[in-house]
């Protein structure tokens, strides 16, 4: 079977909204055949023991779709980019609160609550990004995550660890995150900013700024020569593969 009867298969089975033989017949075209049904019906997702889990909850296609996403990452055809690229924009379409064309997503690409999470066209995030999506993550159109970013939405009381407060992250258009910055829980990264590797971001980024250092500062205006938006060509592949929907 092809990669393109692969994935057409798939997708037959995620748009009618897939259940357990679903995921076990996706498994099969995926190159893991017998897995164990009871296995999956008793199975529990890591974010299902997460208090935020009690008021988000998981319908059981989205805990599937969860599974389908983490479980691609484990086998051997998450190396055929072609493939693996194209079935994690299809997981998204279903799984996202919102999800625009040209999605691209790498390896390790990992998130707690996909149906909290909402994405603009063309957007790419590289290898090992982390998205904990518990208080709501939304990503503009074309923004760009290197390798490595993570962005949090929570965090913890000092004196009660099971105190915990929630606030929303925000990345707007054509921002680029470089590798393994942090975005702290409450922070808009304005329009065509940049943040710079291993920054740790505790405040909003001001349209066009680049911001680095740990906190992050302002450290400059982006270099944009005059470009703005499209213009500033964020395309991500060799010849803007996968950026043709």
């Amino acid at each position: 079977m092809s990669i393109t009867e692969k994935l057409t298969k798939i997708e037959k089975i995620i748009t009618i909204g897939i259940d357990k033989p679903g995921v076990l017949e996706a498994l099969e075209v995926m190159g893991a055949p017998g897995f164990p049904v009871d296995i999956l019906e008793e199975m529990r997702l890591y974010s299902e023991y997460l208090p935020k889990a009690a008021t988000l909850g998981f319908t059981p296609e989205q805990k599937y779709l969860h599974f389908l996403w983490d479980t691609l990452d484990k086998t051997p055809v998450c190396l055929a980019f072609n493939f693996a690229v194209i079935l994690r924009r299809m997981i998204a379409k279903k799984l996202f609160k919102k999800c625009g064309k040209n999605f691209i997503a790498e390896e390790n690409v990992r998130f707690n609550f996909g149906q909290n999470i909402e994405v603009g066209n063309d957007v790419f995030m590289n290898r090992g990004v982390y998205l904990d999506s518990k208080g709501g993550v939304s990503i503009g159109n074309s923004v760009g995550m290197a390798e490595g970013v993570a962005v949090f939405t929570h965090g913890h009381s000092e004196s009660d660890h099971a105190e915990r407060t929630y606030a929303p992250v925000r990345i707007e258009d054509y921002a680029k995150i470089y590798s393994f910055a942090v975005i702290c829980p409450g922070v808009t990264i304005g329009e065509e900013a940049i943040v710079g590797a291993k920054s740790l971001v505790t405040k909003d980024v001001e349209h066009c700024t680049m911001v680095g250092g740990t906190p992050a500062i302002p450290l400059r205006k982006r270099k944009d020569c005059g470009r703005e938006e499209k213009q500033l060509n964020h395309i991500w592949m060799m010849n803007g593969a996968f950026q043709s929907e």
